[in-house]
């Protein structure tokens, strides 16, 4: 049979030749930790990941939904969790798949960080990989900064600079920054630990104005743009407590076990997403539709829509709530970014 002939061949092919082509990609580049935070920045994506999501709308991009895997608390492991995503932007040379591992919490006793993680950027064209990037959450935190920026550039209006922070770790860093790229602002921020180091920090950094509020309640009452970023899984505000035309920009809901926003805070908004298909299974949209209080329909937009003009974002004092689970597209975008500028180094 024409099957038993190709095995045959196959078998007869010297083991050289085969060798000789798989080994005929070089090695990846290998860029660790201290280069990748030294080199980049969160000026450096915004473009980028402004234009990732204008293709997404446009199903200009290759997106999987998110692969998750939990490790539960043994004797030999965890507890944590693995998030693996990545992408393809149509007509660009790399593409990139990530994997983020997050809240491995026995961590802290061994004296290390509870996430870390790594890119691999690889070329579109002949589909060997190209870098592995050592970002440890660096490059995705950056990304989800770049998102936030350029959530508040469509979605809230020039005059909205009284800026709250919600959670005051690493990606509210990087939130504060992305947002001091599209508007001066006033800072006010609340959270369970950290909130002082971190108003001290950014008001050195970006020479604006942070203080420490008392209460998530007092927060919202001062702000009219309120980023959240906490890894809970009860929400963070209420909808009494918001000016009505506050834009909240919720980065904490990645996984089924996460909520920040209340259901009716949602269905009383316009609600955008960063992707529907995976806000609906990961997002706080997720937990909306499983309390009733909204269907899939019942979405605005995803921000691609409005940063290609296909429907406006901010009309006037509406609330809009926009739900950042973290897409592929946006990882492919950064990772393209790294490359470009690292890969000269």
């Amino acid at each position: 049979s024409r099957l038993a002939a190709r095995t045959a061949a196959k078998a007869a092919r010297p083991a050289t030749v085969t060798s000789r082509a798989l080994s005929a990609f070089e090695p990846p580049r290998l860029f660790d930790y201290e280069s990748i935070t030294s080199s980049l920045s969160v000026a450096d994506g915004i473009s980028s990941i402004e234009a990732a999501f204008a293709q997404l709308a446009q199903d200009k991009v290759d997106v999987p939904l998110p692969m998750h895997i939990g490790v539960d608390e043994t004797s030999a492991a965890g507890p944590g969790d693995c998030h693996i995503k990545g992408g393809y932007i149509s007509g660009t040379p790399t593409f990139t798949v990530k994997l983020a591992c997050v809240s491995f919490t026995k961590n802290l006793e061994k004296g290390l960080p509870t996430g870390s993680g790594i890119f691999v950027v690889v070329s579109a064209e002949t589909g060997a990989p190209l870098g592995v990037f050592q970002e440890n959450r660096f490059m995705t935190d950056l990304r989800t900064g770049a998102a936030g920026a350029v959530s508040m550039k469509h979605c809230s209006a020039p005059d909205h600079e009284d800026v709250g922070f919600i959670g005051c770790g690493l990606i509210a860093r990087n939130m504060a920054r992305a947002a001091a790229a599209i508007r001066p602002f006033k800072g006010f921020a609340y959270a369970m630990d950290g909130a002082q180091e971190f108003c001290d920090d950014m008001s050195k950094e970006l020479g604006m104005p942070f203080t420490v509020v008392g209460s998530a309640e007092e927060l919202c009452q001062s702000s009219d743009v309120i980023f959240t970023q906490t890894p809970g899984s009860s929400p963070v505000l209420q909808l009494p407590w918001l000016r009505p035309h506050a834009t909240i920009i919720a980065s904490g809901s990645d996984q089924p076990t996460k909520n920040e926003i209340p259901s009716e805070v949602l269905a009383a908004s316009k609600y955008v997403t960063d992707l529907t298909k995976q806000c609906i299974r990961v997002g706080e949209l997720r937990t909306a539709v499983a309390e009733g209080a909204m269907v899939e329909g019942d979405v605005y937009a995803e921000l691609g829509e409005i940063v290609n003009g296909t429907k406006p974002g901010r009309e006037g004092n509406e609330l809009i709530v926009v739900d950042l689970t973290g897409t592929g597209a946006q990882d492919a975008a950064i990772g393209q970014v790294a490359w470009d500028k690292m890969s000269k180094m």
